[in-house]
C-alpha cells in the first residue's frame, strides 16, 4: 500500500501547479493527493473538473454571421450583385427586389445545408475521440482522454498517443515527439520524466499520473484525432475541368450574341443582365453544398453502420479501390484466442509452462496473446498455492524481438520469464540448430492444423532462460468471414490476408474462407527484385504469410505501382505507413490511436461486413455525383445554346434575365437533393475516367437544344410569341423548367429511366420546382405572362415525351456504345436516407 495513503507526515511539501513538472514524483503525487495504487475517487474527479474543466481546448469558430455574410462573396454571388447593381442603373427596381431576394435565400439555403452537414461531421468527430486508460477507485477503465483530469493514473502503451502532460512513474519508452517538435529523432524517457501532450509512444510502456490538460499543457491543446484537412478530392478536379469547358463554350456563344446584339443595335446595359445570368448558369452555383450535403450525408450514413469517416473524401475512394489488403487477426479471424495445448519440455509440468507464460503477460495491455494466457493459467488454477511475486520489469512485444519478457521477483529471487516465437526463443536459449529443426517440425505439425505454436522460456534474470514449453493457439476464423469475401469479390474487389503466422498456418486460415493463393512476402519481394515481375506476383496472390508491420508499406507499394486502388486494414503503430500510403486506409476497431489518426476510415465493428456497406456506399456517392455532372453538362449547353442560337435566328432574346435567374435558383438548388435519392451502386469499382458520360451529357445537350428549337419554331406563330414578349418569355421559361425536370429524372439512370423510383426528397423536390414554377407564370409577375392551361399542358407533354421518351432511348444507346459497363453495374437499390437524415 502507498505511504502516501495513510501516512500524511510521511508527505513532501506541496508543490505549486507551475512548478509541478519540475517536481518529484512523490512531490507530484501529494500536490494532486492522490493514490498511484488507488487512483483519483469520484468525488476527486469531480473536484478537479470544477477547477480545470475538461481535457480539451475550445475550438475557436468564427461567428454564425461573419460564416453567413461569406455567403455572397464568390463567383454566384458577385454575379448576382452586378445584375442587382446594372439593374438598378437601368431603373428595374423590380428586377432589382427579386434578384435581392434570390440572392438572400441562396446564401440561407447554402448556409443552413451547411451548418447542418458540419453537425454530422462533428458529430463524427466526437466518436473518433482519443481513450485511455485510467485507473478510478482501484479499477482499471477506458475513458476518453477528454475526461482526463489532473491526478488521473493512466497507462500508456506502444501506439499511444500521450493524451496529456503525463509524469511517468513506472516503466520506460521511447517518445515520437516530431508532431510536435519537428524533430523526427525518438527520445527516451524514465520514471520523473514529463510526457508531452500529443507525442506518440513508439517503443514501451508505463503508468504515468496526469499533471495538466486542455489548454494548460505545454503546446496549449490536446492532439485532436480527427484532423481538419481538406484534400481535394479526385471529383473536384474532374468538375473544375468540366466547367472551364462550359465556360469556354458558354464564352463562344455569348460572344457571338454580343456581336450580334452590337450589329442589330441592342443596347448594352439592356443585354448585359441576361449575358451575365447565362454566364452564370455555366457555374456550378449549389456545387458546394451538393459535395458537402453528399459526403456528409453518405459519412452519417456509415456511421450508423459502424464506419467512421476521418475525412469526407474517404467514401470517394472507397469507391475507386479495386484490392483490399486486410489483417488476418480480428478481421477475417475472431481475435478471440485461446490456448488448446501445452506441451511442457525439459521436466517442467503444464501448469510451469502456464504460470511462466501468464507471468510474462500483462492484463492492463488488453493484448489477445497476453489475455489468452492469463484466461489458461485461471482456468487451470495454475496460480493454487503459488506466490505470484511482483513484477520488476515487463517487455511487451516488439516486432522486431517477437517476445514478451519479464522479470519477476519471487521469495527474494529474480527470475526471468519470456515467451513469444518459437525460433525466437529457442535462440535466446541456447539451442543447437538441430534441436531448433526438431521444434521447427513440431510448429510446422501444429501449423497444419491452423494452430499457432509460441515457445515459453524461464530462468534467473541475469543466466540463460530455459525452454520449458510449447503452447498451441487457435483464432478461429469469423463465421461470416467467407460470405463476405465472396461478396467483396463479386463487388471487383479483390481481398489478400496479410499475416505474421507461418506460411503453413496461413494456409490452413486462408483456405477456410476461400484464399487459396497464399505466398511468402518475402519471396515474392525476392522474385520482384530479381525478375521485375513484383507487380504481377503481388497482385495474382490472395494473400501473404510471415508479413512484418513494416512489410505492408510495401505491399501497397508494389500494389500501386501496378495500377491498382489499394485499401489496407491495420491496427498497430508500426501500420500507420501503411494506412497512409493507401488510397483508403481503414483502421480496425482494436487499432491504436496512432493507427487511428493514419487512417481515412475507422471501423467500430470487427469484422469485414462494415468494409462491404463502406464500398457500397462509396459508389452510391459516386452515382448521385455523376449524375449531377451529366445533368449539369447537358443542362448548360441546353439554355447558353437555346438562348444564343433563339437570338441569331428571332433577333430577340426569347427569355428574359430575371425568368432565367429563376429558373436557375429553382432547378440548381432542387439538385441537391440528389445527395439523398435512391441509387444503385455498381458491381465493379468506380473511376473518374468519366469521357464515356460526358460524351453522354453533351449529345443530350445537344438533342434538347434541338427539340426546343423546334418547340419554339413550331409554337412560334401558333402561341403569338413574335408580338408579345411576355409570352415569349413565358414560354421559354416553362419550357427550360419542364426539361431541366425530366432530364434529370432520365439522367438519374443509367438504364431505363424506370429501372428505379427516386428517392421521396428527391421527387418532392423536383414536384415543388415544378409547382411553383407554373403557378409563378398564373401569377404573372413582372416579365412572365400568364399562358393558358392547354399551352402550358401541351409543353409539359412535349417536354415529358423528348427527355423520358427519345432523349432516355439516346441515353441508353450511347452508355451503351460509348460506356458498355455502366449499364450492368447496379446489382440492388441503396434506400435513401431515413427520416431525420440532413
Amino acid at each position: 500500500m502507498s505511504p502516501l495513503k495513510n501516512d500524511s507526515d510521511a508527505r513532501p511539501p506541496p508543490v505549486n501547479a507551475t512548478d509541478i513538472a519540475a517536481a518529484t514524483v512523490l512531490q507530484t503525487l501529494a500536490a494532486l493527493h492522490v493514490n498511484p495504487d488507488v487512483g483519483l475517487t469520484h468525488a476527486q474527479v469531480e473536484t478537479q473538473r470544477m477547477e480545470h474543466g475538461y481535457n480539451e481546448v475550445a475550438e475557436t469558430k468564427g461567428h454564425p454571421a461573419l460564416r453567413f455574410l461569406r455567403k455572397f462573396w464568390g463567383i454566384s454571388a458577385w454575379m448576382l450583385e452586378l445584375i442587382m447593381i446594372l439593374s438598378a442603373v437601368l431603373g428595374n427596381y423590380t428586377d432589382l427586389a427579386v434578384v435581392g431576394l434570390l440572392l438572400v435565400v441562396n446564401a440561407v439555403l447554402s448556409f443552413t445545408q451547411e451548418q447542418r452537414a458540419a453537425g454530422v461531421v462533428k458529430a463524427l468527430q466526437k466518436r473518433l475521440q482519443v481513450n485511455t486508460r485510467v485507473l478510478r477507485d482501484s479499477k482499471w477503465q477506458v475513458i476518453t482522454a477528454r475526461e482526463l483530469v489532473p491526478g488521473d493514473i493512466i497507462r500508456v502503451r506502444s501506439g499511444d498517443i500521450i493524451p496529456a502532460d503525463v509524469k511517468l512513474l513506472t516503466g520506460a519508452m521511447s517518445l515520437d515527439q516530431s508532431a510536435l517538435t519537428g524533430e523526427s529523432k525518438e527520445t527516451d524517457k524514465a520514471p520523473g520524466e514529463v510526457l508531452s501532450s500529443g507525442s506518440i509512444v513508439r517503443r514501451g510502456e508505463g503508468n504515468g499520473v496526469v499533471i495538466l490538460t486542455g489548454a494548460q499543457t505545454y503546446f496549449g491543446r490536446t492532439t485532436e484525432l480527427v484532423q481538419q484537412a481538406h484534400p481535394k478530392l479526385h471529383i473536384e478536379a474532374v468538375v473544375t475541368k468540366i466547367v472551364r469547358w462550359l465556360f469556354v463554350i458558354v464564352g463562344v456563344l455569348l460572344g457571338v450574341v454580343l456581336t450580334l446584339s452590337l450589329i442589330r443595335g441592342v443596347p448594352l446595359l439592356e443585354m448585359i443582365p441576361l449575358l451575365l445570368v447565362l454566364l452564370m448558369s455555366a457555374v456550378p452555383v449549389a456545387l458546394p453544398v451538393m459535395f458537402t450535403v453528399s459526403m456528409a450525408f453518405g459519412s452519417k450514413e456509415l456511421a450508423q453502420r459502424g464506419v467512421l469517416v476521418t475525412r469526407l473524401s474517404a467514401a470517394e475512394d472507397a469507391a475507386t479501390m479495386d484490392v483490399l489488403c486486410v489483417d488476418k487477426t480480428g478481421t477475417i479471424t475472431m481475435n478471440q484466442l485461446a490456448v488448446t495445448g501445452v506441451t511442457p519440455l525439459k521436466r517442467s509440468t503444464e501448469a510451469d509452462v502456464l504460470i511462466a507464460g501468464a507471468l510474462a503477460s500483462q492484463e492492463s495491455n488488453q493484448d489477445p496473446i497476453d489475455l489468452a494466457f492469463l484466461a489458461a493459467a485461471k482456468t487451470h488454477h495454475a496460480f493454487d498455492g503459488i506466490a505470484v511475486g511482483t513484477t520488476v520489469s515487463f517487455a511487451p512485444f516488439d516486432a522486431k524481438t517477437r517476445r514478451t519478457e519479464a522479470v519477476i521477483e519471487q521469495n527474494g529471487q529474480r527470475v526471468r520469464v519470456m515467451k513469444g516465437a518459437v525460433r525466437t526463443i529457442a535462440e535466446a536459449c541456447g539451442l543447437l540448430p538441430l534441436e531448433i529443426e526438431t521444434l521447427d517440425a513440431r510448429v510446422s505439425e501444429s501449423a497444419a492444423k491452423g494452430f499457432r505454436t509460441l515457445a515459453v522460456a524461464r530462468g534467473a534474470e541475469d543466466g540463460v532462460p530455459v525452454l520449458i514449453g510449447l503452447v498451441e493457439l487457435y483464432d478461429p476464423p469469423r463465421p461470416d468471414a467467407r460470405q463476405l469475401i465472396s461478396t467483396l469479390n463479386e463487388l471487383g474487389v479483390q481481398v489478400k490476408m496479410l499475416t505474421g503466422d507461418a506460411l503453413p498456418v496461413a494456409l490452413q486460415i486462408g483456405e477456410g474462407v476461400g484464399l487459396t493463393q497464399i505466398r511468402r512476402v518475402a519471396d515474392l519481394k525476392a522474385a520482384s527484385s530479381q525478375t521485375g515481375a513484383g507487380d504481377d506476383l503481388f497482385g495474382g496472390a490472395d494473400g501473404f504469410a510471415e508479413v512484418y508491420p513494416e512489410d505492408k508499406y510495401i505491399v501497397v507499394k508494389h500494389l500501386q505501382a501496378a495500377g491498382h486502388v489499394t485499401g489496407m486494414t491495420g491496427d498497430g503503430v508500426n501500420d500507420a505507413p501503411a494506412l497512409r500510403q493507401a488510397e483508403v486506409g481503414i483502421a480496425v476497431s482494436t487499432a491504436t490511436d496512432v493507427a487511428k489518426s493514419a487512417a481515412s476510415v475507422v471501423l467500430t465493428e470487427a469484422g469485414l461486413i462494415n468494409i462491404v456497406t463502406l464500398v457500397e456506399q462509396g459508389r452510391t456517392i459516386y452515382q448521385r455525383i455523376l449524375t449531377w455532372i451529366i445533368n449539369k453538362i447537358s443542362r448548360t449547353i441546353l439554355k447558353a445554346a437555346f438562348v444564343a442560337i433563339a437570338f441569331v435566328v428571332t433577333g430577340k432574346f426569347v427569355v428574359s434575365a430575371f425568368a432565367m435567374l429563376l429558373l436557375v435558383f429553382l432547378t440548381d438548388f432542387a439538385k441537391v437533393s440528389l445527395s439523398t435519392d435512391n441509387v444503385k451502386p455498381s458491381k465493379s469499382p468506380e473511376t473518374w475516367n468519366i469521357g464515356g458520360f460526358i460524351c453522354v451529357s453533351v449529345v443530350l445537350g445537344i438533342a434538347m437544344v434541338a427539340e426546343t428549337l423546334f418547340l419554339l419554331w413550331v409554337c412560334w406563330a401558333r402561341f403569338d410569341l413574335a408580338s408579345n414578349n411576355d409570352t415569349l418569355y413565358t414560354f421559354s421559361f416553362l419550357m427550360l423548367l419542364y426539361f431541366a425536370i425530366f432530364s434529370v429524372v432520365s439522367a438519374r439512370e443509367r438504364s431505363w429511366f424506370w429501372a428505379s423510383l427516386p428517392s421521396k426528397t428527391f421527387m418532392s423536390a423536383l414536384i415543388a420546382d415544378a409547382i411553383v414554377g407554373t403557378v409563378l407564370t398564373f401569377v404573372g409577375i413582372k416579365g412572365l405572362a400568364p399562358l393558358p392551361g392547354w399551352q402550358m399542358l401541351s409543353i409539359f407533354g412535349y417536354a415529358l415525351f423528348s427527355c423520358l421518351i427519345l432523349n432516355d432511348t439516346l441515353k441508353v444507346a450511347m452508355i451503351r456504345w460509348r460506356v458498355p459497363n455502366a449499364a450492368s453495374r447496379q446489382p440492388a437499390i441503396v434506400p435513401a436516407a431515413p427520416k431525420g437524415g440532413i
